[in-house]
């Protein structure tokens, strides 16, 4: 099945037009014609099968003939503040895999010791948006634009907090800290890790420092392996 998206399609639609990109690939590329069935989210929950009334690479016209809201696959939302990464290429790669394992929230943190402090949000919905047609998911990921890790930390995020940080420090086990049905929130610093300061001021409000396991990870990964960890234990 292959999969479109439209956050315009709601429950009440009847009849949708797609803009002239999508209709042209809708139309010359897929080779799509009058009577063909194509299937529709919104990013929220719904799937839409459609046919096809006007095929016409300018402006195609589909009819809504089906709608299924779907639930959630995982009942828990998980927030993932990570830095961004030197090359754009390997945050994108999170965004991708993140968003095909299963995430809710994303947001980009400046840190003290980030060398990347300039995001391009339009791309990162791209790569999240491809990522959830990819995976056949109908919930689309919240990509935030990217803030200071003070302003993150006054932002009172919610859920069951945490910092995955490199320090030689008393930390616990991520993957045992985890609480089945239960919303997180996990700090991911730069490559060369959060600053003392930041440390100490995420511990000050209520994050409990964790570890990923033994070995050193690139900022992409150990953002990864959090996700992948939340929803293995809720599995």
């Amino acid at each position: 099945m292959q999969l479109f998206y439209s956050p315009e399609i709601n429950e009440n639609s009847i009849n949708f037009t797609f803009d002239k990109t999508e209709s042209r690939h809708i139309v010359r590329v897929l080779r799509k014609s009058e009577g063909d069935k194509i299937f529709i989210t919104n990013g929220k929950g719904f799937l839409f099968q459609a046919e096809i009334s006007v095929a016409s690479d300018k402006k195609c016209v589909v009819a809504i003939v089906d709608k299924t809201l779907h639930k959630k696959p995982w009942n828990y939302q998980l927030h993932v503040a990570v830095a961004p990464t030197k090359l754009n290429d390997r945050m994108e790669w999170f965004l991708e895999k993140a968003t095909e394992i299963g995430i809710d929230e994303i947001t980009p943190i400046i840190c003290d010791h980030s060398e990347r402090k300039v995001v391009k949000l339009e791309r990162f919905e791209k790569i999240i948006l491809s990522g959830m047609k990819q995976s056949l998911k109908y919930h689309l990921p919240r990509i935030n634009p990217a803030i200071s890790f003070n302003e993150f930390i006054n932002s009172n995020p919610s859920g069951d907090l945490f910092i995955a940080h490199c320090e030689e420090q008393d930390k616990k086990s991520f993957k045992t800290e985890i609480r089945k049905s239960t919303d997180i929130t996990i700090l991911i610093g730069p490559e060369g890790d959060f600053s003392k300061k930041e440390i100490d001021k995420a511990l000050a409000n209520n994050f409990t420092p964790v570890t990923l396991g033994n070995s050193r990870l690139r900022t992409e990964t150990a953002a990864l392996v959090a996700c992948h960890s939340v929803a293995f234990v809720n599995e």
